[in-house]
């Protein structure tokens, strides 16, 4: 199976949001290699960087998902491929 190791960011402007965003991140935990949450409580807002190692589909459909949470905003960056074993 191919994999792509891949960057997700994640801006929340909506305080309500960020256990919903937080409860994908926790669902999808097995393609998860890191991720690192900063509260910028100053402009009220939350940034959540995340790396992961998963599929193209699985990558689309956490990015998916989360955009469709109000006040949440997602961009991917593939970083490349590698092959798993089978």
């Amino acid at each position: 199976m191919e994999t792509k190791i891949t960057v997700m960011d994640i801006v929340i402007e909506n305080s309500n949001s960020v256990e919903a965003v937080s409860d994908i991140i926790h669902e999808y935990r097995q393609y998860v290699i890191g991720r690192m949450g900063l509260p910028y409580r100053l402009k009220g807002i939350t940034i959540i960087s995340i790396a992961l190692e998963a599929m193209k589909d699985t990558v689309t459909e956490i990015s998916r998902r989360i955009s469709e949470i109000e006040g949440a905003g997602v961009r991917t960056y593939y970083l490349g491929t590698l092959q798993k074993p089978e």
